[in-house]
């Protein structure tokens, strides 16, 4: 007969074990408290309350502010779903896994949020959160630029990509790989990240481009433009990509409230033709008198998009307006028609910026500020939304009593993410605001972190937040090379 050998577990595996066999037992074991009564609105941070998400966010960690000696949170849904929670310090932290599976059965439907906190008289609940879940999903990367918000210098900067669904972020490029220097204005063709390119100042200088798997560093200043290009809209093409090139100058205030001004003496539109490596222009994209930027192209290419204003000198800085104007494209001949204006602000001592179509077209979304066009340094920018199809023009209804800056579609159009001042008036954080299929925009939420209290303590600001489709196919060690490559000198082309 043959001998049946018992089972001998190595002691690790046995300590394991019974580690997992305590969290679960602990985990199930969590009840929640038997109180009926509601006793006011919960103080959360982030801001998680009454927000609509999308079914592929990441857990939304939040901190409970409101004193107590510990915390239950039951997070539940209409299907039966839930999540319970036990905090000593207000901290709450859900698992990912469970989150998933929770937002994927609530489908289109609410999420619900129940608070407990116990104090020196027992459990007590706060009011129950309510939040909306949409099929419709957010696009699955974050492109952002990392840097101190500083004036004349920088430090360490890097552009970041961050999978929204998760917490995993990583370095797209770091300064660390090209000596230090500045590195800005990232951009994409419609959320693709097949077609990608960013400026590099200073040492090492140009403009790398990225499209379809192939990398190269140019030269976009010629003897016949004011600068090397600046604000970038890549086409749908591909082909082209429209810059404004611009003399910038900063000067700081002396008041309370306002810190820096950032303007334009001198500002064009060019064409650049990614294939053939020349830059032109046109008389109406480059006039003297005026100061052309922020190109924008419409989602069929047969329309550019920009901000215009009438040349002032440097004391009537707060003089300067912009108005929303476009001008016909023909892809095929790359050739410009009239210039049109689309919107008038600056008789109403109004000025537009970051001007941005909605995929279908739509809609134009756009800052607006008392004057200028850089309005992250500009408190009283908020956002608008233009509908092509009457004129109509409207507030938004995400913005703050601080800054809104840079709102960018995603690649549905259901989503808008947008750069906001609003958690501490020093620092820009990115904002996702929902908008459905009536065109009714949804409050907005900040990115989610692993850490509740990421945004009190990070000291750096979010800078040109673009969603993009799919993760970016690049890292610091395959573009070091490109970097410090010389960059390829563009020409210029007068005659079209």
């Amino acid at each position: 007969m043959q001998m049946i050998r018992p089972l001998i577990l190595p002691c690790r595996w046995i300590i394991t074990y019974f580690v997992l066999f305590i969290l679960v037992t602990a985990s199930c074991s969590i009840s929640i408290p038997d109180v009926q009564t509601e006793s006011g609105e919960a103080t959360v941070i982030p801001d998680y309350c009454s927000v609509t998400i999308p079914v592929n966010i990441a857990p939304m960690n939040f901190r409970i502010a409101d004193p107590a000696g510990s915390y239950k949170v039951h997070i539940y849904n209409n299907e039966g779903d839930e999540i319970i929670i036990k905090s000593s310090d207000g901290r709450v932290l859900i698992p990912s896994g469970k989150w998933k599976k929770l937002l994927t059965s609530t489908g289109k439907g609410d999420l619900k949020t129940d608070i407990y906190a116990r104090g020196s008289e027992g459990w007590k609940k706060f009011n129950t959160i309510t939040n909306h879940v949409v099929t419709d999903p957010v696009d699955s990367y974050l492109v952002y630029r990392l840097i101190e918000p500083g004036y004349e210098t920088w430090n360490r900067m890097g552009i970041y990509q961050r999978e929204v669904s998760t917490f995993r972020e990583s370095p797209v490029m770091l300064n660390d790989f090209s000596d230090g220097n500045c590195m800005n204005c990232h951009s994409f063709r419609a959320n693709s990240t097949d077609h990608m390119m960013f400026h590099m100042r200073g040492e090492n200088g140009g403009t790398i481009i990225y499209k379809e798997g192939e990398l190269k560093k140019v030269d976009t200043k010629t003897d016949s433009t004011i600068a090397a290009g600046v604000y970038p809209s890549w086409h749908p093409s591909g082909h082209y990509i429209a810059f404004s090139v611009n003399n910038i100058v900063q000067s700081f205030h002396a008041i309370c409230g306002k810190k820096i001004e950032v303007y334009d003496t001198l500002s064009n539109i060019v064409l650049y033709d990614v294939r053939k490596n020349i830059v032109s222009t046109h008389p109406g994209l480059s006039s003297p008198g005026m100061l052309e930027t922020f190109p924008a192209w419409s989602p069929d290419g047969r329309y550019l998009y920009f901000c215009s204003a009438v040349k002032k000198p440097m004391d009537q800085y707060d003089q300067i307006r912009y108005d929303l104007m476009r001008i016909p494209f023909n892809p095929e001949t790359s050739g410009f028609g009239d210039i049109e204006n689309v919107l008038t602000v600056s008789d109403s001592s109004r000025s537009i910026s970051f001007p941005g179509l909605s995929p279908d077209g739509r809609y134009l979304m756009f800052c607006m500020a008392d004057y200028g066009n850089f309005m992250i340094w500009h408190p009283e920018s908020d956002l608008y939304l233009l509908d092509m199809a009457d004129g109509n023009v409207r507030k938004m209804p995400v913005n703050s009593e601080l800054t809104e800056s840079y709102p960018v579609w995603s690649s549905s159009g259901r989503w808008i993410v947008f750069g906001s001042r609003r958690l501490d008036g020093l620092y820009t954080r990115p904002f996702y605001a929902y908008m459905d299929a009536t065109g009714n925009i949804h409050k907005p939420f900040v990115l989610p972190q692993k850490d509740p209290d990421f945004y009190t303590d990070f000291m750096k600001s979010f800078n040109r937040s673009e969603p993009v489709i799919s993760a970016i196919d690049l890292d610091p060690r395959k573009l070091e090379k490109a970097a410090h490559s010389e960059a390829i000198k563009s020409e210029f082309l007068s005659s079209h």
